[in-house]
């Protein structure tokens, strides 16, 4: 199941008795999780009816206790357990107790389970005992453009943000495939429109910025301009001050998508300055190279999703090094 679906199934008032969010999209897993305390608590005092537990400190008997337990002034209670494998050397008990909790929870209505993991083996027990009635919701992020197309679409409809043509392509563009940033800039650009206006691309435009936009010109500027020295100084300089990897890849990949664009004769708009930057930037590519910059990119997104060994800075400076060079 995906998350539209579940959010199909909750607004048609169907819950199940066990969910596993499980993908690497945070921000997918937490809002489902908002969907769930909502759909299931509701109704009654969530003091007493919501237990939430972390797998690196969850016990087995804390886990069953909780499934086990009765509401209290109400229709039925919430369980929440985070990352059940996280505990080094006691995941396995955790996950023999899940199971039996699954096994306890598919034949009542009074208790709802939901494990949220960012990264699970689909060959693990626990995993696959989460079948019908129970279920797995996948949170991986979108993928391709037309995926992130249908996320910021879905997040305007949901938002009450009327788009017009091309506004949410230059949204794209301006933020990466980072999620909680698309949804913050979206929000950024309805306000500057106006309650109820469309928000068009000049708008988006105007109103979307980079994460620490000026130095993050200067590593987009050094690596444009093949100062690869240079650009590694300011790469290491924004992971000191705390840039957080994925911010610093999504802004790559927004300058070597413009780069691409002006390549193929499409100029974003933007002061002239910036525009010949650009222009002249993409001149040291060739259309081939830009297409294999932007894979080399992707690869490294895949990396830091936790698909990748190698440590977060050390796959930064190897990709800025062959994209400058």
């Amino acid at each position: 199941m995906n998350p539209a679906e579940l959010e199909t199934e909750l607004a048609g008032g169907e819950l199940r008795p066990a969910y596993l969010l499980a993908g690497s999209e945070a921000l997918l897993r937490e809002d489902l999780l908002a969907l769930l305390r909502q759909a299931v608590l509701d109704q009654g005092p969530r003091d007493f009816n919501h237990d939430r537990l972390d797998g690196d400190s969850a016990t087995p008997g804390r886990l069953l206790d909780a499934v086990r337990a009765l509401p209290v002034m109400a229709e039925r209670r919430l369980v929440e357990l985070r990352e059940p494998e996280a505990r080094r050397g006691g995941g396995a008990a955790l996950a023999e107790a899940l199971t039996t909790a699954l096994a306890d929870l598919r034949n009542q209505s009074q208790t709802v389970l939901v494990v949220s993991a960012a990264r699970i083996d689909k060959r693990s027990r626990w995993v696959k005992a989460f079948k019908a009635p129970a279920v797995l919701v996948t949170c991986d992020p979108p993928k391709g453009g037309r995926a992130l197309l249908g996320f910021v679409k879905r997040e305007a409809e949901r938002s009450g943000v009327p788009l017009a043509p091309g506004a949410a392509d230059a949204l794209i563009e301006a933020v990466g495939s980072q999620l909680l940033l698309l949804r913050r800039e979206l929000e950024k650009a309805a306000l500057y429109a106006g309650p109820g206006q469309r928000v068009t691309r000049e708008q988006v435009a105007e109103t979307a910025s980079l994460v620490a936009e000026e130095p993050i010109w200067d590593l987009t500027d050094a690596i444009g301009e093949g100062r690869t020295p240079q650009a590694l100084h300011v790469l290491r300089r924004l992971l000191r001050s705390g840039s957080p990897p994925p911010m610093l890849l999504g802004s790559l990949a927004s300058h070597f998508r413009k780069l691409a664009r002006t390549r193929s004769g499409q100029a974003p708009p933007g002061h002239p300055f910036a525009v010949r930057k650009l222009e002249h930037q993409a001149g040291r590519y060739s259309g081939e190279r830009l297409i294999a910059c932007l894979h080399a990119i992707h690869e490294v997104d895949e990396m830091l999703k936790g698909q990748g060994a190698l440590p977060p800075d050390i796959a930064l400076e190897r990709l800025v090094i062959g994209l400058a060079g």
